[in-house]
């Protein structure tokens, strides 16, 4: 990996400097002002911005994965132009280039030093910190693994161990999950609200609880990812919900994972695309105007706002059609509302109340926990609704018919609006919302079937060619975009 290359550099270089000084150099030549090591609090609001930023969108063309890819390919967005950044299922090589590097070197790396900061055999020991970093360190291999599929994880932060590895392995989705999953039991064990305070918090301004409660949140979620394939997940999730005080969970929409651009010195990547870039080329995917329209669904004038030229009218355009169609709906098509989406202060969300329940109303749906999947599906769409301070319409609920796995994904798929990996991710795991026939004009690269994940960047081929070549058998298939990852169920 890139980032081990430059590890080992900055290694080789100071052992070479070190070894050819007197034994008491460090020593006489410390610097109080400049000190070597970077405290926890300085480290957490960096490593939280740069991870959420790239996951939320990033303001680089070309490099949002989120905004440009995943939200196309969930049909929450359609493009007017540059159909082939996402809208036709391209991706360009700076995407897998640029993303990998910013989750691995910008936030992991920062995560990884936290943990190392504020362990017990540190100088300055803070299980808050060290819960924190743990969690958010499990969120962001969550994001790689289900994204690519198998990616370095056991040895991927070994660039500067003792025995350091620059050459990291690939592990198995299946393994990632089961590390990861165990990493959030740990974390959730270290936070403790009595416990030592931390700064430095953006996300959750040093609530530890509210902490607990997203570790503990994205856990029950992974867990249920993978319940038809490992039998003891049911086990371990009826466990956390029988011991809410051990394992507390997101309750209302005030505990919402998010990061409040607010707070931190800059603004929403939305807002910076869209309104200070003053870009236009998305537009509102008919698949989800003519969606929530059938439905008589009030969350349409929450996402979208009509088209300058539409007269009022908030209709969008289906995915991939080529620009020199596509650029026609330009002033016609509904844009995202800038108003709840595009502020500079806008939220980036991670995961919400609502789609906890609709996790919950799946898991009893499938008999993985006890619990009454018809009234957990009907509290996950009132969630979503008052998510944006909205009431279930009257007869909302009856016009969707009984619960079922269809309905529960549909209306998750509803409000998970904005968090296109996320939709994309379950989109690929369940096969729902069933997307409507591509448009007669549309034209699909990737022999038009909707990307399964994405390839590994150009830079592993380079620096670490050895241990691609591990994951055809790792993931079941090449390293291309059609290949399923492991959590699929059809």
């Amino acid at each position: 990996m890139k980032l081990s290359i430059k590890l080992y550099l900055i290694t080789l270089a100071a052992s070479f400097v070190t070894g050819s000084c007197t034994n008491d150099f460090e020593e006489t030549n410390q610097n109080p002002n400049k000190p070597l090591e970077v405290g926890s609090q300085y480290l957490l609001p960096q490593a939280l911005q740069s991870s959420i930023d790239n996951y939320w969108g990033n303001k680089v063309r070309n490099e949002r994965i989120n905004f440009d890819h995943a939200m196309s390919w969930a049909g929450y967005l359609t493009r007017n132009i540059y159909e082939n950044e996402g809208d036709n299922y391209n991706v360009q090589p700076s995407v897998n280039i640029k993303n990998w590097e910013v989750f691995y070197a910008e936030g992991l790396i920062n995560y990884q030093k936290i943990i190392e900061n504020s362990g017990p055999a540190s100088d300055d020991p803070n299980a808050n910190y060290e819960g924190i970093g743990r969690g958010m360190r499990a969120w962001s291999f969550s994001l790689l693994t289900d994204i690519w599929g198998a990616v370095p994880y056991s040895e991927a932060l070994a660039g500067t161990a003792d025995e350091p590895v620059f050459s990291p392995a690939y592990d198995s989705q299946e393994t990632i999950y089961g590390g990861i999953i165990e990493e959030l039991r740990i974390a959730n064990e270290m936070l403790d609200p009595a416990g030592p305070p931390i700064k430095g918090d953006i996300m959750f301004s040093g609530k530890i609880i509210l902490w607990k409660k997203f570790f503990n949140s994205l856990r029950f979620k992974l867990l249920n990812r993978q319940a038809h394939l490992i039998s003891s997940s049911s086990v371990e999730m009826q466990a956390m919900l029988d011991d809410p005080t051990t394992f507390p969970m997101i309750d209302d929409k005030s505990e919402i994972a998010q990061l409040k651009y607010g707070a931190v010195p800059t603004n929403n990547p939305w807002h910076d695309i869209l309104i200070q870039q003053g870009r236009t080329d998305w537009n509102i995917s008919s698949t989800l105007v003519d969606k929530l329209k059938s439905l008589s669904d009030p969350r349409l004038e929450v996402y979208a706002v009509p088209g300058s030229l539409s007269g009022g009218v908030i209709s969008g355009h289906p995915n991939g059609l080529p620009g020199e169609i596509a650029t026609k709906y330009l002033g016609y098509s509904a844009v995202i509302n800038p108003a709840i989406f595009a502020q500079a202060t806008s939220p980036a969300v991670l995961m919400t109340y609502a789609e906890l329940l609709f996790i919950k109303a799946e898991a009893a749906l499938e008999g993985n926990i006890a619990g009454d999947s018809e009234a957990l599906f009907q509290e996950g769409i009132a969630a979503g609704f008052d998510q944006y301070g909205l009431a279930v319409p009257a007869g909302y609920v009856e016009q969707l018919g009984p619960v079922s796995k269809e309905n529960i994904m549909t209306q998750k798929w509803i409000a998970l609006f904005g968090q296109g990996i996320e939709a994309w991710t379950e989109f690929r795991r369940t096969g729902y919302p069933i997307m409507p026939a591509p448009d007669p004009q549309a034209k699909f690269q990737n022999d038009g079937v909707l990307p399964t994940r994405l390839v590994y960047p150009s830079t592993e081929y380079s620096l670490n060619a050895a241990k691609v070549a591990s994951t055809d058998d790792l993931n079941g298939g090449p390293d291309n975009m059609k290949t399923k990852l492991w959590w699929v169920e059809n």
